[in-house]
């Protein structure tokens, strides 16, 4: 008999293809994001679930799935699984590292361009018809060459945003849970204290995992601490930020800007973050070119079929379970 795997948003062809070929694959008929009920309840005689990072994998999940003996989740984080509960019932977990890590930097850097030079905001203006001519005061941005640059986790993606900025000259703060010489020889980096970095930087990029410890780690007193003239970019998670606040210092200038391609709790907004011409919303797409989501496809097929037959995944988050 063939496995069941359950897949909740489809992946590219290479990958749905790798399953199909190995077992029956069932999707997700939800338009939007199934709950986890949903999930529980289309994926109850199902050996596999393909899931991803907007999808909660709980304890209460996990009791209704009986036949589960593999989840994969097509990203890198993967706080939105109880991996505690998955290790202790012998459910392998795999996640997509290291593919998404240049597709993601390039975001970052196109957020400080976009927000710094304005460009969505005229983008907009030609648009709607609303150009009359060059003006010398028209659309002033701030350079982006020469400024600082703040990177909050330097881990691989945070590294390769610095190698990037490296070429507009930017120097390099950054923190990070131990050094990194490599920054600090090849990119003249400095390791700083969080509350250093954002007295210091003209854009701070957050780069950092989502832990109990890093959820809203940018709240309102980090955002006082910035300069007026700072911009905040966020491409990695977005429970990283207090939106909330973060609305507040934008009402009220604290910072010149943001650009965001993770949030709180996506799909949604956070009530007025869309309000602003100075905010470059995206919608979680760090990963999205062809290339890196074709890659992540297979990554994440592979997992789920050797997990699901009882080996190891080449990429696994609970390797203990197969000692």
């Amino acid at each position: 008999m063939k496995p069941i795997f359950f897949v909740t948003k489809p992946i590219p062809d290479i990958g749905m293809n790798m399953l199909r070929a190995k077992g029956d694959v069932r999707i997700s008929q939800t338009s939007g994001l199934p709950s986890d009920q949903e999930i529980a309840a289309a994926a109850a005689d199902c050996c596999g679930l393909l899931i991803t990072p907007a999808d909660q994998i709980t304890k209460t999940t996990l009791d209704q799935l009986p036949y589960l003996k593999a989840i994969s989740t097509f990203s890198v984080g993967f706080n939105h699984i109880d991996i505690a509960e998955c290790t202790r019932r012998g459910i392998g977990v795999g996640h997509t590292p290291d593919v998404l890590t240049a597709a993601t930097a390039e975001l970052a850097m196109a957020l400080i361009l976009a927000v710094a030079r304005r460009v969505v905001e005229g983008d907009r203006l030609i648009r709607d018809r609303r150009w009359h001519g060059w003006a010398p005061t028209d659309f002033l941005g701030s350079p982006v060459t020469g400024k600082t640059l703040g990177i909050v986790g330097a881990g691989r993606i945070g590294g390769c945003v610095a190698k990037m900025a490296h070429g507009f000259d930017m120097p390099i703060l950054y923190t990070a849970r131990t050094a990194k010489p490599e920054l600090e020889r090849d990119f003249k980096a400095q390791r700083v204290e969080l509350a250093d970095l954002l007295q210091r930087a003209d854009f701070v990029s957050i780069h950092a995992p989502l832990t109990d410890e890093t959820r809203h780690m940018i709240g309102c007193p980090q955002l006082q601490m910035m300069r007026p003239t700072a911009f905040l970019i966020n491409t990695s998670r977005g429970s990283l930020v207090d939106e909330a606040a973060l609305v507040t210092a934008l009402k009220d200038g604290i910072i010149a800007g943001c650009g965001l391609d993770v949030y709180e709790r996506e799909p949604q907004l956070t009530p007025g973050l869309a309000d602003f011409p100075n905010v470059v919303l995206l919608p979680h797409v760090g990963s999205a070119t062809l290339e890196t989501r074709g890659e992540m496809a297979v990554m994440a097929a592979e997992n789920l079929l050797a997990a699901a037959d009882g080996k190891r995944p080449p990429h696994c988050i609970n390797p203990q379970i197969y000692s």
